[in-house]
């Protein structure tokens, strides 16, 4: 049954001041037996096919992200040509491309918000990215969200530019009591947690720009980080995000959300550094007619994530902290995060 299988899904995108895509996946397994149990490929975004398992919103950015953008349904969007397929002339490959249109007299650009047609509450997802925009202004971002019942339903930033941005983060936000101190163990991955400085000092209101506390409670209130900071894992190498991963041919992306072995993963391997052989097998044969000639992900064969998420019992956060979440992927400008803007 659909409960008792973990999913997997795969994609493939391209943001220049446009994403481009190349894959994007989600798989689903059987329940887990070690090392990792079966994934079953639900859902392969593809191509001419992308675009269906999406709804593109029309209308302007959230209040909370504030972007100098409106989003602009499927029809205007193509229209613009902001979002198409198109094929690269030299391996012959369809690649989604998604960018912005600019406007006059400095009013918001249209640009492209795709919000999934599909719910889920675990699984594989991995995406190859060619390009992400990259410079001044610029917020792409590729997560999963249910907006109705945030925070409390979750939120998970699996791979978010801003700005200059060269190194990949993975952010959670979540509802109270979703802690990380102490329950996540050094040795399951090689990132770092992000830091909040320039508090207000707690008597003098004065910003405090000595003390770097870690950003590792989840929580959008939580005390000692900014507002709705959340806990957010960095990649330490420079290479994951920004523009030169776009000159080296972009890279993979995948974040396993695993409730019943209490952990949320990230992993990124920008292309120049090679991709594990079986993440790359599982891409070259998920489109395979025959589901028993698909390669299955062994997410233990890929090395160390770089963010690890305790989640479920016996750690500072239960599993349903996450649940009912979508695909979300768009290109907000400036907002509440990239900075204001200016003429």
């Amino acid at each position: 049954t659909e409960r008792n299988t973990k999913k997997c899904v795969l994609f493939v995108l391209a943001i220049i001041v446009a994403m481009i895509v190349a894959l994007s996946m989600v798989l689903k397994a059987n329940t887990r037996g070690p090392p990792s149990g079966e994934y079953k490929l639900v859902q392969r975004q593809k191509g001419h096919d992308f675009f269906n398992y999406y709804t593109f919103l029309d209308g302007p950015d959230s209040l909370g992200s504030a972007g100098h953008n409106v989003y602009v349904g499927k029809k205007r969007s193509f229209e613009l040509g902001i979002a198409n397929v198109t094929k690269d002339p030299v391996t012959g490959k369809d690649h989604v491309f998604i960018k912005s249109a600019k406007t006059a007299d400095g009013a918001p650009r249209e640009s492209v918000r795709l919000e999934g047609n599909r719910r889920f509450n675990d699984g594989l997802f991995i995406f190859d990215l060619s390009h992400m925009p990259a410079g001044c202004g610029v917020w792409p971002a590729v997560w999963l969200t249910d907006e109705d019942k945030w925070p409390d339903n979750g939120e998970v930033d699996i791979v978010e530019g801003i700005n200059r941005q060269p190194m990949v983060k993975t952010a959670l936000h979540t509802s109270d009591q979703c802690s990380m101190y102490a329950h996540v163990p050094r040795w399951a991955w090689s990132g770092d947690w992000d830091t909040a400085t320039g508090l207000p000092d707690t008597f003098t209101g004065e910003p405090n720009l000595i003390n770097r506390v870690e950003a590792d409670n989840c929580w959008v209130m939580a005390a000692h980080q900014w507002a709705n900071q959340g806990c957010v894992a960095v990649d330490k190498r420079n290479n994951t995000l920004g523009a030169h991963l776009n000159e080296a041919g972009g890279g993979i992306y995948a974040l396993e959300w695993d409730p019943a072995n209490h952990f949320i993963r990230s992993f990124a391997f920008p292309r120049e550094d090679g991709i594990p052989q079986n993440l790359q097998d599982v891409i070259d044969t998920a489109s395979h007619k025959d589901p028993s000639k698909r390669v299955t992900p062994n997410t233990t064969d890929w090395g160390l994530p770089y963010a690890y998420f305790a989640i479920g019992d016996t750690t500072g956060c239960s599993a349903d902290h996450f649940k009912n979440m979508r695909i979300v992927i768009n290109l907000a400008f400036c907002g509440t995060v990239a900075g204001k803007p200016f003429s």
